[in-house]
């Protein structure tokens, strides 16, 4: 059976609000409700493969303090813009 969009994009905002970390779960939950409704497929699959991520790799990536992957870099760089902006 397929997921609805409506279900997966309840389930992506679940999933950013429920993390290892606090700093993950304000960062990803912010992001979620600023970004998942504007996604289409293809992006929603990348945001729920980052997901699977480890928080503290995540917080590393987000933060600047490492370099995240390639693949990952230029969803990694919208997150950091959304989390530090003021």
């Amino acid at each position: 059976m397929t997921e609805s969009r409506e279900n997966r994009l309840k389930r992506l905002s679940m999933r950013s609000m429920r993390r290892g970390i606090k700093e993950m779960d304000i960062i990803l939950s912010r992001y979620a409700e600023l970004r998942l409704e504007g996604f289409d497929d293809a992006m929603l699959d990348r945001y729920d493969a980052l997901l699977s991520e480890n928080d503290q790799d995540l917080y590393q990536w987000v933060s600047g303090q490492r370099p995240p992957p390639d693949s990952l870099r230029d969803l990694i760089s919208d997150i950091s813009e959304v989390a530090f902006q003021r």
